[in-house]
């Protein structure tokens, strides 16, 4: 693997596009996959919605089931284990396209095929596998993750439930409550942890239907609200030895890195949820007449509609591409003969960009979702529009899977660990700023695109650089006590990535051939880049604000002076062309079928 794919080196050079997955390479069975379950959305699921909400008996079970027989359930689990071992690739097309449709049918899906199943897909021992795994694969048992509880919600490892070995040796014995457990009313099989004699944080795999397993009512939720979430209490409950998952004393190893992948896949939940919101506030937008014309025609709601497609655009290039990295770096630990210890390292290598998929592409849909109730105008503010309802859902994405906050200190936190590793040249990137400064400081931003937008995005990861580095020596490792900086670090690193990652697309996009798609995914580039750089801007001065003092700070401010010269774009012109493709197909342009 090259330094430029390692976790967390995107932000320290330049990337080949051509390392780079993108949708425009998907093959035959994507495709074939995402209209199967775009088609199973849009006909099986959708009439059902208000069942759904209303959790009717048996209809999201059966919904599961039926997707477990288009084989849509089981595409994480191995073939010989009743699954479909699908690529990563195939797996986010599937959460993608499962979010079409409101958020609880989604959540009920991701929670089972995610972190409720995957632990025991990549810890457990065969004969847990053996017994479990085929069940999962089909629906027939439905699986929860239970992590969180009263006083351990993103500090899981404060958690107060025990496990003690009984007399005879044959099991443990659980005391605890878990809470807000997604599935758990459904739920056959639940992936739990404890603390065995209040100290070895362990996973366990625990049957629903164990002697001391009780379930509490569900919540009333502001939205997901077709979706199960409960209490899930321990009293004495026996789980037999064979139970532990992995190793005792390494749950967290087993929770943080199934996290990582709840990350990603959150993140492509967002999206396939960020183009529903898009089709919908396009259609009713060309519908709508006001002052004697459909309001899509007004330069304002084509302003919305157009950075509604530029966020959808960004979310759906990281997401493919951190779907590209994991799978080249699953593949390579399998052609070695991978142990549970080579996955847990693989999936941690890209922990940073879990976070990002994470954040930004929660914060990006609740940002869509926003603007589509405000395009319904007082029509979005109703039930019986799906506005309302896509608002309602898409806020709890910011605190499912650890919050946004906690999520953002991790993206610098563990850019700083690995630099510590020396896994990532982060330090010596640090080291050479004067001679990047310097090389600069006469340097013109060529005129045309795509060299431009490279020019600018490499100015941002130097800026992210001058930032960080600064942090870094003045704090050393208490810098995980500067929360404020780490979070604006995160930011920054965030908007670097995503810009990366449109830019890399537009660019095999554009040497594939000039076609209008291609011009277009160029354009929203440049948009977002535009826009992205007086944001960079103020949080780099925040951070030197923070970090530094007079002459050095001085110093700082020369170099971000150098760092983020340039001419603005005019945005409306090509934020209307944009629209106006949304327009023209009722729908986000680039999607693929």
């Amino acid at each position: 693997m090259s330094e430029l794919i390692k976790g967390g080196a995107f932000l320290l050079g330049s990337v080949d596009e051509n390392t780079v997955f993108t949708p425009e390479d998907f093959d035959e069975i994507h495709l074939m996959i995402k209209k199967t379950s775009n088609d199973f959305m849009r006909n099986q699921v959708e009439p059902k919605i208000d069942e759904i909400e209303a959790m009717a008996e048996g209809v999201t079970l059966g919904l599961l089931r039926e997707a477990g027989e288009l084989g849509m359930v089981g595409s994480d689990i191995p073939e010989e284990y009743g699954g479909e071992e699908a690529d990563k690739i195939t797996t986010m097309v599937i959460t993608e396209n499962m979010s079409l449709c409101g958020g609880s049918f989604a959540t009920a899906f991701g929670a089972h095929t995610g972190i409720g199943t995957l632990p025991i897909v990549y810890f457990g021992t065969d004969e847990q596998k053996q017994k479990y795994l085929p069940g999962l694969a089909t629906a027939e048992k439905i699986a929860a993750y239970a992590l969180t509880e009263p006083e351990a919600g993103s500090d899981a490892l404060n958690c107060k439930t025990k496990a003690v070995l009984s007399e005879d040796g044959k099991h443990y014995l659980l005391n605890g409550a878990k809470q807000y457990i997604t599935n758990a009313t459904w739920a056959d099989v639940i992936v739990t942890y404890a603390k065995i004699d209040g100290e070895k944080f362990t996973a366990f795999i625990v049957d629903a239907d164990t002697e001391g397993v009780s379930i509490d009512p569900e919540e009333k939720k502001m939205g997901i609200k077709g979706s199960s979430t409960c209490s899930v209490i321990f009293e004495n409950a026996k789980v037999p030895v064979e139970n532990m998952l992995w190793e005792e004393g390494k749950g967290h190893q087993v929770a943080f890195n199934i996290l990582n992948i709840g990350r990603f896949k959150l993140g492509a939940g967002c999206v396939g949820g960020s183009k529903r919101v898009l089709e919908f506030s396009s259609e009713y937008a060309l519908q709508r007449v006001q002052f004697k014309q459909p309001i899509a025609q007004f330069n304002i709601i084509k302003n919305k509609i157009a950075n509604m497609a530029i966020l959808t655009y960004l979310m759906e290039s990281l997401v493919y591409r951190i779907a590209g990295m994991i799978e080249e770096k699953l593949e390579e630990v399998k052609e070695a003969g991978a142990k549970p210890s080579d996955i847990v390292q693989a999936i941690q290598e890209y922990a940073i960009e879990c976070s990002i998929s994470k954040v930004f592409c929660s914060e990006a849909m609740d940002y869509i979702a926003d603007e589509g109730v405000q395009i319904f105008g007082g029509y979005g503010y109703g039930q019986e529009y799906p506005a309302e309802r896509s608002y309602r859902d898409s806020r709890i994405n910011r605190i499912f899977e650890g919050t946004n906050e906690v999520n953002r200190m991790l993206i610098p936190g563990t850019l700083l660990r690995k630099a510590m590793k020396q896994e990532v040249p982060f330090m010596e990137a640090v080291m050479g700023l004067g001679g990047t400064l310097k090389a600069l400081k006469d340097a013109e931003a060529p005129a045309e695109s795509p060299a431009r937008e490279e020019f600018y995005l490499n100015n941002m990861k130097t800026l992210f650089l001058l930032a960080s580095g600064n942090a870094a020596q003045k704090f050393g490792q208490d810098l995980t006590n500067e929360q404020e900086i780490l979070c604006r670090l995160a930011d920054m690193a965030m908007e670097i990535f995503a810009a990366e990652s449109g830019l890399l697309r537009a660019k095999k996009m554009l040497a594939a051939g000039e076609s209008e798609e291609a011009k277009l995914a160029m354009s929203m580039t440049r948009c977002f880049i535009n826009d992205m750089i007086p944001k960079m801007e103020m949080w780099a001065k925040e951070v030197i604000a923070g970090t530094l003092e007079d002459e050095a700070a001085a110093k700082a401010y020369s170099g971000l002076r150098t760092l983020t010269r340039f001419e603005p774009m005019n945005t409306f012109a090509p934020k209307r062309e944009i629209a106006d493709a949304v327009y023209d197909g009722k729908k986000y342009f680039l999607d693929r079928f």
